[in-house]
């Protein structure tokens, strides 16, 4: 008995330590990056690992201004959050229905949207670029956000029927003794029992899309539709003719940064309660 609490102590020990210096490894290097970002670049290569005696807060607006950070930063802004709201009003439901609905068929449906998150996104270039363009929806916000919408819903559907199939069903059948109908008893019932499964699935999506680059890097041409991620890009690449402004390079990557930061933050209790409830079935 002794030797299994050891033991059990030790497996846990492990895990406190390697999260624990995973957690610190990330802290450590997201403060350095905001810290070079205030510097010049002489002191960022002379000093990296000092404190800016004198922030140069002009490499924000440098970035923000000359380098259309302020375009591309509502750029994402708009596909990302009309992209996850729409991808929950198609998901949610869906999700619902799959884990609460008794009709043949349904494990065939949930399984084909379980197969839909192991397709690799880079099969899907070429078909995704010949369809939107053909539709008039290439180097457009729009295009990309129904293709956004399209991979996304797999995974979010996947993830919000193990929310569904958690919560008791006792509460769906005591409503429906009460009259509401079906649709009433998803809106009413279970959707607010469901919050945090669906914050938790509209983080998830918002960080990664907000983060996305390849399909961007596909579907946009336009400089004027260039989304953050574009930004970092074009920004390194034209750091090979006109130097190497590398100050201006990590303002521009803690302004990516910080709606995620902050996103996380504010909804950091409702995500955590969301998964544990989820894991919970």
């Amino acid at each position: 008995m002794k030797k299994i609490l050891t033991l059990r102590g030790a497996k846990r020990g492990l895990s406190y330590l390697v999260v624990g210096g995973w957690s610190a490894f990330s802290v450590f290097f997201i403060l350095w990056i905001i810290l070079a970002s205030l510097k010049r670049n002489r002191d960022l290569f002379g000093k990296p690992w000092s404190f800016p005696a004198d922030p140069a807060w002009g490499n924000y607006v440098k970035t923000w201004v000359n380098n259309r950070f302020g375009d591309y930063f509502l750029n994402s802004l708009i596909v990302t959050s009309v992209s996850v709201a729409a991808l929950l009003l198609v998901s949610v439901p869906a999700a619902y229905v799959l884990s609460r609905g008794r009709f043949a068929g349904r494990q065939a449906l949930s399984n084909f949207f379980a197969f839909g998150m192991g397709v690799p996104i880079p099969l899907l270039f070429v078909p995704l670029f010949v369809i939107m363009t053909t539709m008039r929806l290439g180097d457009s916000l729009t295009g990309l956000s129904i293709v956004y919408v399209a991979l996304s819903i797999p995974f979010s559907i996947y993830v919000l029927e193990g929310f569904f199939a958690s919560l008791p069903s006792e509460l769906e059948s005591a409503a429906i003794i009460d009259g509401c109908s079906d649709f009433q008893v998803f809106r009413h019932v279970m959707l607010p029992l469901a919050g945090p499964g669906v914050a938790t699935v509209a983080i998830l999506n918002f960080v990664g899309l907000w983060n996305e680059y390849q399909l961007s890097l596909v579907l946009l041409n336009s400089p004027e539709n260039r989304t953050l991620s574009l930004g970092i890009y074009s920004l390194i690449t034209s750091m090979q003719y006109s130097g190497g402004d590398w100050a201006g390079l990590f303002a521009g990557v803690t302004i990516v940064m910080v709606p995620t930061i902050l996103l996380f933050i504010i909804l950091s209790e409702r995500m955590i309660s969301g998964i544990t409830m989820g894991g919970v079935k």
